[in-house]
């Protein structure tokens, strides 16, 4: 079997951890891996398939010999050292926003559009992990009639902010338990016992830039260039997987009874809807895990040609490492 030679930029942070497990589970043909990181790191060492990897030093020179890099950093970081690695002729998959909406740059579900692979000219995004839940849970609807529009919200757990997430909303429930103040240091405010309704910042008449992604990334990957999409992201204390209540809209109706059987069949997707059984997805039940559950399916008692679901996916996994890998996986075919 061919072998490949693998980078994680940013392999220390939680993303980049969690390519290094999804690489080793899908026993990916990694012949050798590269951890790369910045000067803090660099020289300490991470556990791959029970052996001890040393981490290199992100730098141009560290990209020579290697096939695919996997990006977990951020979009200065990913900008950066993007030119040196489509020049030392690897592939760029990367996890950041700073390519998404590029013309000559793919942007890839792989249950939705991997077709779209073939396309590249040495990178390929990774879309915006509520997104990926999104079009997952509803492309098979696509296929039914073509989305014209959606509205959606987005529940979106804390571990979404990066590791400082959850631990701040631990330190906050324990200060509130022992009636003492904790200031915020990760959110804007208090996110123990609350919601926050503002993710990114003001982008477009008044909505966020996490907001706008769900229609500006979903209209290039599902093909859709006149989705319209209003979106809601909403900061809850959950601590692993995005929840998301989508309305589609389409230009005839498509039944509940369709839609739950086209989603049953569907790529990645576990439908999982008996309301009078308490049986729809949930945070806790999605966690670790690469399967976007959809239930919830019902009519949308405001448009004759809307349906209503409700899906949850683990975003640190689907909504971005796994993802990644999988696009790997496409490229290697």
């Amino acid at each position: 079997m061919k072998t490949y030679t693998i980078a994680i930029l940013g392999a220390t942070g939680a993303v980049g951890r969690e390519m290094m497990n999804i690489l080793e589970e899908r026993n990916f043909p990694v012949g050798k891996l590269i951890p790369l990181a910045s000067a803090r790191s660099a020289g300490k060492s991470l556990k791959f398939k029970g052996e001890d990897v040393t981490i290199g030093l992100a730098c141009d020179e560290a990209f020579e010999g290697v096939d695919i890099v996997l990006g977990a950093a951020e979009n200065d970081i990913a900008k950066k050292f993007a030119p040196a690695i489509v020049k030392a002729g690897a592939v760029f998959v990367d996890n950041s926003s700073a390519f998404r909406l590029c013309d000559d740059v793919p942007l890839i579900v792989p249950e939705v559009n991997p077709e779209d692979v073939k396309n590249h000219k040495g990178i390929i995004s990774n879309p915006n992990c509520s997104t990926i839940i999104t079009v997952t849970a509803v492309n098979a609807l696509n296929a039914i009639a073509p989305i014209r529009a959606m509205t959606t919200s987005t529940y979106q757990a804390v571990s979404g902010a990066g590791a400082e997430g959850p631990v701040e909303l631990m330190n906050e429930v324990e200060a509130l338990y022992k009636g003492e103040t904790y200031q915020p240091k990760v959110f804007s405010h208090q996110i123990a016992y609350n919601l926050i309704p503002q993710i990114g910042g003001e982008a477009y008449e008044g909505y966020t830039s996490e907001e706008m992604k769900m229609q500006n990334e979903g209209r290039k990957i599902m093909h859709l260039p006149e989705l319209k999409v209003s979106c809601t992201c909403i900061r809850v204390p959950v601590v692993r997987s995005h929840s998301i209540s989508v309305s589609c809209h389409f230009d005839v109706p498509v039944t509940v009874e369709q839609a739950r059987e086209v989603i049953a069949k569907a790529p990645g997707c576990k439908l999982v809807d008996d309301l009078k059984n308490k049986q729809y997805p949930m945070p806790l039940e999605t966690s670790g895990q690469d399967i976007v559950y959809v239930g919830r399916i019902r009519p949308d008692l405001t448009d004759d040609n809307g349906l209503c679901l409700w899906c949850c996916g683990d975003q640190v996994r689907k909504g971005a490492a796994t993802n990644a890998i999988q696009i790997a996986e496409l490229l290697i075919k």
